[in-house]
């Protein structure tokens, strides 16, 4: 003490201050060695809560690989740093394991090696449990063209359960193709049902017009187009659509992509997203400056949507890895409906999104290059399905999720449920 009563010295004040930081220091180690622990022990129970063959790709282990790394110098070489023969699961991060269960795998329902009978607009009638899909128009192992139309094919997935129920392995289900009229041409993308009935979209062929089309989805599947221009000017080739949640009103995808793979005539309008009111006939565009707008979501409330943009695939003109392989991400004006504040959602490491769906948790699912994408709403890859081929769509059924891989289906049996899509 000095020699005013009660006034510690300042020998006595750091002997003190050393005694303090020495016990929290102390205190710092013991808490550090407990989150050690307890992340150890999370890290053990989460690699034992990985479904069967799924593996954990751990983001933070392939931050550096190093000059000698084999490079992956194209995008459609996919991302599979464990050498898993596909398809299997990857997992990205631990809230993935949401998404699939404890107990989900990926099986073939379906296999024709030389027809790429299951390439888009999937669309699930829960009511007849039956999923129907087409064919690819114009590309490889499509048979399709100028002078040749697609083909809509379905898929029962009563069928499927009682065959998967009956082995382990892979099955081969007998797809049904449908016998639609002449003017449903190069069906592209598909959703519903919309009041009962299949939602398509067509490319078009040859002079034939792109169109929405309305089918019955039992037999005889009367079609019945209900818009099939812009104001007398015919449309480039429609790709994909969606109903804005809680009305009735379309909004459709309109790249150029029956042009570049050779079924349509050069596009005579820019490449565009368009909102299509059934109740007053309007028609108006709603967002642009895309390179090849693909595939379509919204959220379950409809305020925010999602564009896909696969500009790095040109058709005839090549492939182009610096063009996007984009997911952009919109606010859908309350008032226009217009799509506004335009960002980007997620780029693509493997070939580029195409049909893109959403779960009811709000996780981003998309098929890519090498499989089904998967992000949480706040854009982090959290993890794949990966078949390490391009699958462009999927679907959500009660047997689970659905994938169209050109030449084959797969179905994997997550506990995630998709957003309802029926109007």
């Amino acid at each position: 003490m000095n020699g005013r009563l009660g006034q510690p010295t300042i020998a006595e004040i750091r002997k003190q201050d050393l005694g303090n930081n020495s016990s929290l220091t102390m205190t710092k180690s013991v808490v550090g060695a407990i989150l050690a622990v307890a992340s150890r022990l999370a890290a053990a129970s989460y690699m034992t809560a990985l479904p069967p063959g799924a593996m954990h790709i751990d983001p933070l282990l392939y931050n550096v690989v190093g000059a000698n790394y084999t490079w992956r110098n194209s995008s459609a070489v996919g991302f599979n740093p464990t050498n898993t023969t596909p398809p299997f699961i990857q997992v990205f991060d631990p809230s993935f394991l949401d998404v699939t269960g404890p107990s989900a795998t990926i099986r073939k329902i379906a296999s024709n090696p030389g027809f790429a009978f299951a390439h888009e607009a999937p669309i699930y009638v829960p009511d007849l449990n039956l999923v129907f899909f087409a064919s690819n128009g114009g590309g490889t192992l499509g048979y399709s063209g100028w002078y040749n139309n697609s083909v809509v094919g379905m898929i029962n997935m009563t069928e499927v359960d009682m065959a998967l129920a009956s082995t382990t392995g892979n099955v081969n289900i007998q797809v049904q193709t449908l016998n639609l009229s002449d003017n449903v041409q190069m069906v592209n993308g598909g959703t519903g049902p919309y009041k009962g009935d299949l939602l398509f979209v067509t490319s078009g062929r040859a002079l034939l017009p792109p169109s929405i089309v309305r089918v019955n989805p039992s037999p005889p599947y009367n079609a019945t187009v209900i818009l099939d221009n812009f104001l007398g000017r015919q449309f480039n080739s429609l790709n994909d659509i969606k109903i804005l949640p809680g009305t009735d009103i379309m909004f459709f995808t309109d790249p150029a992509y029956g042009w570049l793979n050779g079924f349509r005539p050069e596009p005579m309008l820019p490449s565009q997203v368009y909102r299509f009111d059934p109740s007053t006939g309007q028609v108006r565009v709603v967002a642009d400056q895309f390179v090849h707008p693909n595939g379509i979501a919204f959220v379950p409330n409809g305020k925010t949507a999602f564009i896909t943009d696969t500009g790095i695939f040109g058709g005839f003109l090549g492939t182009n890895q610096t063009l996007p392989a984009t997911i952009y991400q919109f606010d859908v004006d309350p008032t226009t409906q217009s799509f506004t504040n335009r960002r980007v959602f997620a780029y693509i490491d493997s070939g580029a999104p195409d049909g893109i769906q959403l779960d009811t948790k709000g996780n981003v699912y998309s098929g890519c290059g090498d499989g089904i994408n998967v992000w949480n709403g706040k854009g982090t890859l959290i993890g794949k399905f990966y078949i390490n081929s391009t699958t462009a769509q999927l679907i959500f059924t009660k047997s689970g999720l659905v994938i169209l891989e050109e030449t084959a289906m797969y179905v994997t049996n997550i506990q995630a449920h998709g957003m309802t899509l029926a109007t």
